[in-house]
């Protein structure tokens, strides 16, 4: 049977793109390369901007069984988290114990469907200290992922040290970059994809209660 390989996209205004002016940013990029290099696939882009990760575990089941429903080989690609650390108040939009179980909790229900998960991780902006505060997030997040086999791409350290990311961003809305650090949050995460898009999904109906930490 012929691999109908559909992925939604889940996440913020990162994953959405926004400051790039082809419209595509890095999930559309990561979709363009696929097919370039022989991979058909369908590809939804579900970003929303100031999303938390609680907002996006409320939305994602319900948005994602309407467009993935069909295809043969169904899988996520979530990134989010700059807006968990945002302050509002002084505090943490989402305080950090709840974004990582909020984390823990979308993937088991996506274990439980049997679609495989590729996380990125919460991209820095032109703030010290909202980077700091995502930096330990990007910590608990991979070890998240670690715990439930799900492949992580560290992706906060190599933009941080990016000029043309920084730059970007600074030059923008001091949050979303240009073309081209969307280019480089792409490339970083391209090997990854590939890897990811090459294994076999796993069989559906996983169990995935080891997965989740109490809420």
């Amino acid at each position: 049977m012929t691999r109908d390989l559909r992925i939604g996209f889940v996440g913020d205004s990162f994953v959405a793109g926004v400051g790039d002016p082809l419209c595509l940013g890095w999930a559309g990029r990561l979709a363009a390369r696929a097919l370039t290099e022989g991979q058909p696939l369908t590809f939804y882009n579900l970003g929303v901007r100031r999303e938390t990760s609680s907002d996006v575990l409320a939305r994602w089941q319900r948005e994602c069984v309407q467009r993935l429903r069909d295809g043969s080989d169904l899988r996520l690609v979530l990134s989010f988290g700059v807006n968990d650390t945002t302050l509002e108040g002084g505090l943490p939009r989402v305080a950090p114990d709840e974004s990582t179980a909020n984390l823990a909790e979308l993937l088991g229900q996506a274990a439980d469907r049997g679609w495989p998960v590729l996380m990125v991780a919460p991209p820095p902006v032109d703030d010290p200290a909202h980077n700091a505060r995502t930096a330990l997030l990007d910590e608990r997040f991979a070890r998240v992922c670690h715990d439930a086999s799900v492949p992580y791409v560290p992706v906060h350290r190599p933009l941080l040290d990016s000029a043309v990311w920084m730059r970007e961003v600074r030059a923008g809305d001091g949050a979303h970059p240009g073309a081209g650090g969307y280019d480089e949050i792409a490339a970083l995460v391209a090997p990854r994809w590939r890897d990811w898009l090459s294994a076999c999904p796993p069989p559906p109906h996983r169990t995935a209660a080891a997965v989740r930490s109490p809420r």
